[in-house]
């Protein structure tokens, strides 16, 4: 079905030009442009501030390369339009042009105005059930969806550099933007939005994180089941425009806010010496499969921006679904690749982001459906002069593939295997030895090729998809009932022990070993070779009542409860402390794998591995629960001098005797033990606590206990 639109506008227009895409300012007018190789008519539309009807209808002019322009004299920085996009409606050969349905710019830089998600939203952008879809409808989409926004890029950067943080000395702490100051407690004046974060940077300073990776911020949609449900899309992971900042989180309803607002945020975080990295999803949009939303990618082009797939002698009415999200993004077009490249330099060089975080990344590495390490996605990054000096930090995993460690030398990588190795330990898992000693040192059987480096490990225990810190120690069980799927959603491999009682409980000793454990894993976190990552909340046991997947919660299960930090501010101190303690011993920070050989010729090695009487660990003893293992701190050079660290790691149930090696001339100090009482489990650093008898130490069970080895003072 081929609809026809009737032009209007009084406004002086020309030709334009087929580059920039987007809508371009250029004072005295602005430039419109849009790639559709299908499409057989464009037309941009401006509205007033009511956004209910277009006051102007302006068709495009095509150029050689399927690229739509015009170029409309008088139009300014805050002017709201849209595309409607002429063409045939044939979802059998992939052709799913709807000229009612009022499109977003794959290019908006803003994006202002709501979703109607009503009762009768679905006359906003869908449906006719005689297409058995959702995708075509008479109906127009005017009044029922947001507006793109021209917009000014100028703004006051105040000589803003990128901080260029080595991946050797970063502390990631993974927030949700809005989630982290929503919470009444937050005490801020603008909640839940970029302004909020800039009010916390004084605690994030204090807590001594210097890098901030933020959930999406890029504007998404809420799904109609959820909001139906009466639920949301609170992580985010369903985008719409990828060059747009999410308005939601602007301080007020205004158009374009949100852009001043996060070139702040990121401009006064840089200032404080913290870098921001975006968590990016570039595998998949919010239009869904063939039962979604026509909202932008659908009706612009949907043949070129989505991967189809034939089914029952349809060749091209279905979606691809690699991503469990509906649709897969066609990362291998090269007009849609350039729209993902765009959008990254764009964050980077316009809005003065750190870096990336990508979702399901193996995804946007496939040709022809496989993951490819050479793939043109890589090559481009490596080659682009702005993006290959930035962060790049791989989710290396999606559905079909798990591609933890095969990413390129580059690429840093979310270490899955980390997180899990470290959970089985910790709570008393048998056979975890062997694989722990790689994951404490960077992973080298995992990164140790192709010129990479521990820092590509990005170490986790726990993310915002999963369990909390708190919740990891106090369920065996998820509890996601709240998310009105049956508790049918979530993993149900989490690796947790609820310490003897499932879910809060007034027990003493249960609330003391939970606290202990969150110690442990605290410990194993900031102490192992690698770049750490700390959940937002972990170090004041944020709980979310056992749901781990709190996607569609956007309430105070989830937000950041700020009185928890006076209620636990042993925890807070104790994470304080050991984020020091992990920048001050600089051989927790080495740029090269340890070889277990003397480096610096003092003989000692780098690394050695030991049971608790000082013998070589059996690695392949199932029931072997205790490991200890030293660091020889001269081997990295500094104004520390001649030190050993000693890690004795016992999650073993019973007490341990652990013999200690010594040293001609030094003696060992306690630095932390995470049995002792609250306050007294973490010493001062340069006020550690002389051990007598010093050849050997008793270690309790589930207990981290690190000792220091230096010339007596």
């Amino acid at each position: 079905m081929t609809i026809k639109i009737t032009p209007k506008t009084n406004r002086q227009v020309h030709p334009g030009q087929p580059e920039p895409l987007g809508a371009t300012w250029e004072g005295n007018g602005t430039n419109f442009a849009i790639y559709s190789e299908y499409a057989q008519c464009v037309y941009v539309c401006l509205f007033d501030r009511k956004g209910q009807a277009p006051t102007d209808i302006i068709p495009l002019t095509r150029s050689d390369h399927a690229v739509w322009h015009i170029r409309v004299e008088g139009i300014h920085p805050g002017q709201m339009y849209g595309y409607k996009v002429e063409g045939p409606y044939d979802p059998v050969n992939g052709q799913r042009f709807n000229a009612h349905k009022l499109l977003l710019d794959p290019y908006a830089k803003a994006v202002f105005g709501q979703y109607d998600n009503s009762e009768n939203h679905l006359q906003g952008y869908a449906m006719d059930h005689k297409e058995q879809d959702l995708s075509f409808s008479l109906l127009e989409s005017f009044a029922h969806v947001p507006k793109s926004l021209v917009i000014d890029n100028h703004f006051d950067w105040q000589d803003d550099k990128p901080l260029n943080i080595s991946l050797n000395d970063l502390i990631l702490y993974e927030i949700h933007l809005k989630g982290f100051t929503a919470h009444p407690s937050s005490m801020v004046k603008h909640p839940g939005t970029y302004l909020g974060l800039i009010e916390k940077i004084p605690y994030l300073k204090k807590l001594g994180v210097n890098a901030v990776e933020v959930l999406p911020v890029q504007h998404f949609f809420v799904r109609d089941g959820l909001v139906s449900a009466g639920l949301s899309e609170y992580w985010g992971y369903n985008t719409v425009s990828f060059l747009a900042p999410e308005p939601s989180y602007g301080s007020k309803r205004e158009p374009g806010v949100e852009v001043v607002e996060f070139k702040t945020m990121v401009r006064e975080l840089h200032k404080a010496g913290i870098e921001v990295i975006m968590d990016v999803v570039y595998n998949h949009t919010a239009e869904g499969n063939e039962l979604g939303p026509t909202i932008c990618y659908r009706g612009v082009d949907n043949a070129t921006y989505y991967s189809l797939v034939g089914v029952d002698g349809q060749p091209y009415r279905h979606y691809l679904n690699d991503t469990g999200c509906g649709n897969t993004f066609n990362i291998e077009h090269p007009l849609v690749m350039r729209l993902v490249m765009d959008s990254l330099r764009y964050w980077v060089e316009v809005m003065h982001v750190d870096g990336f975080r990508f979702d399901l990344a193996s995804i946007l590495a496939r040709v022809k459906g496989r993951y490819d390490k050479d793939s043109l996605f890589f090559k481009l990054i490596q080659d682009d002069p702005v993006l290959n000096q930035r962060k790049l930090i791989a989710e290396p995993w999606d559905l079909t593939t798990y591609q933890v460690g095969h990413f390129p030398y580059n690429w840093s990588e979310w270490n899955g295997r980390f997180r899990d190795t470290i959970r089985r330990f910790n709570k008393g898992d048998p056979r975890q030895i062997q694989d722990l000693a790689w994951r404490l040192t960077g992973s080298a059987d995992l990164y140790g090729q192709d010129q990479r480096q521990p820092h590509n490990s990005i170490n986790f225990i726990t993310c915002h998809d999963g369990f909390t810190l708190s919740d990891l120690y106090a369920y065996n069980q998820k509890h996601n009932e709240a998310n009105k799927e049956d508790n049918r959603d979530g993993s149900n491999d989490n690796h947790s022990w609820n310490c003897g009682c499932e879910g809060p409980t007034d027990e003493d000793s249960v609330n003391r070993l939970r606290k202990k454990m969150a110690k442990n894993a605290l410990c194993f976190l900031f102490f192992s070779i690698g770049t750490p990552m700390l959940l937002a909340g972990d170090e004041c046991m944020r709980t979310q009542q056992g749901n781990n997947n709190a996607y569609c919660q956007d309430n105070e299960l989830t937000w950041f409860d700020w009185g928890l930090i006076d209620r636990h501010d042993d925890l807070f101190h104790f994470s304080q402390k050991a984020i020091a303690f992990r920048q001050h011993y600089s051989i927790l920070k080495r740029e090269k794998f340890l070889s277990g050989k003397d480096q610096d010729h003092d003989n000692v090695p780098d690394v050695l591995w030991f049971d608790a009487h000082l013998n070589t660990p059996d690695w392949l003893n199932p029931d072997l629960k205790c490991l200890c293992y030293q660091f020889d701190g001269s081997e990295i050079p500094s104004d520390l001098g001649d030190y050993h660290l000693f890690f004795i790691l016992n999650a073993d149930e019973k007490e341990q005797t652990i013999e200690l090696p010594q040293y001609d001339g030094k003696q060992w100090y306690r630095a932390i033990d995470t049995d002792l009482p609250a306050g007294e489990e973490f010493c001062q650093i340069e006020a550690e606590v002389l051990l007598s008898p010093p050849e050997r130490y008793l270690a309790k069970p589930y207990s981290v206990v690190v000792l220091i080895g230096k010339m007596s003072s």
